[in-house]
């Protein structure tokens, strides 16, 4: 039984969160949520209902619950692979996935799934145990088919350690072998960056986004990139497209109103600030830094001059 929508892929989105680098926001900080597991024909009810409650207890944010209730499942059946799977989640959640090594340990021995053996690596390098978690990476990363989130997690790990030429060369190769996987161009991209090499990145997080238009987070992320290149009408362009697509996104609007201001339109910049500030009210620091920073802004002595201003009708 497979829960909480696959762990793996939450040690991917783990793994490029941390290598974001300097701050930019390439891809969203959310982990994909978990979800209730799916029943199989062999399944026990009660266990079934354990997971399916401490799965919601994730979703809700009640991570020891859900801890509590695996725990559960796993002392009833030790073998079993969707609560270990929640366990780990949970105590992950309250960042204490070092703890899960001997239950995942035993459950990837067992089944040699490389999702198991992923998250293994991701405990053991949580326990402080970094070069038994690069041995076993190496290994999944070396077999085929590929598992990108292996890939993905090793490289994380290469670049935490210092090696972020190593790094770059092992997500390289995941999308040779692996070529629309986008959260791995994400990570590249945001690996180049971080090593000076951001026409390389720009390339790459463009070709992610001609194939998959609808995602909102690789158009601000390319928007970022071209802003640095001082190309204010493309990155306008991308950051209007990804707000088409999430109009809630507060920090995009303020991106927005950086491109405006750097163009000289005045107006529309400080709209979109109003906007983002009435939307998102927390962001008035940012919204002051964006009005002061840039050519064509306004500079107040108090944040509380700012906000007055901006909530002034446009």
């Amino acid at each position: 039984m497979e829960a909480i929508g696959l762990l793996g892929h939450c040690v991917c989105s783990v793994a490029l969160r941390r290598a974001e680098g300097d701050g930019d926001t390439l891809i969203p900080n959310a982990s994909p949520m978990p979800k209730p597991p799916q029943a199989s024909p062999r399944a026990n009810p009660a266990a079934d209902a354990a997971l399916n409650r401490a799965a919601a207890a994730l979703r809700a944010g009640r991570a020891d619950e859900a801890e509590r209730l695996a725990m559960s499942v796993l002392k009833a059946n030790r073998g079993h692979a969707g609560a270990a799977l929640v366990l780990a989640q949970a105590l992950g959640a309250q960042n204490r996935l070092a703890e899960a090594v001997p239950v995942l340990q035993r459950i990837a021995r067992a089944s040699g799934d490389p999702k198991f053996e992923t998250l293994l690596a991701s405990a053991l390098a949580a326990d402080g145990r970094t070069d038994d978690a690069l041995a076993q990476l190496r290994q999944i990363v070396a077999r085929r088919p590929p598992f990108p989130p292996a890939f993905a997690e090793y490289a994380n790990l290469l670049g935490t350690s210092g090696d972020t030429a190593k790094a770059i060369a092992v997500l390289e190769e995941a999308l040779t072998l692996a070529p629309g996987e986008i959260p791995l161009m994400q990570q590249l991209a945001a690996l180049y960056q971080s090593a000076h090499a951001r026409d390389k990145a720009r390339a790459l997080l463009q070709r992610a986004f001609d194939s998959a238009q609808n995602r909102p987070d690789l158009a601000a992320a390319l928007a970022r990139i071209a802003m640095r290149d001082g190309d204010y009408p493309a990155a306008i362009d991308l950051l209007r497209r990804a707000l088409a697509l999430h109009p809630a996104d507060a920090m995009t609007r303020t991106d927005l109103a950086v491109g405006l201001f750097e163009t000289g339109d005045r107006e529309a910049g400080e709209a979109a600030l109003r906007r983002a500030l009435r939307d998102q009210p927390a962001l008035l620091g940012r919204v002051t830094h964006v009005l002061a920073g840039t050519p064509h802004g306004r500079f107040f002595l108090r944040p509380s001059a700012a906000a007055a201003f901006l909530k002034r009708s446009s």
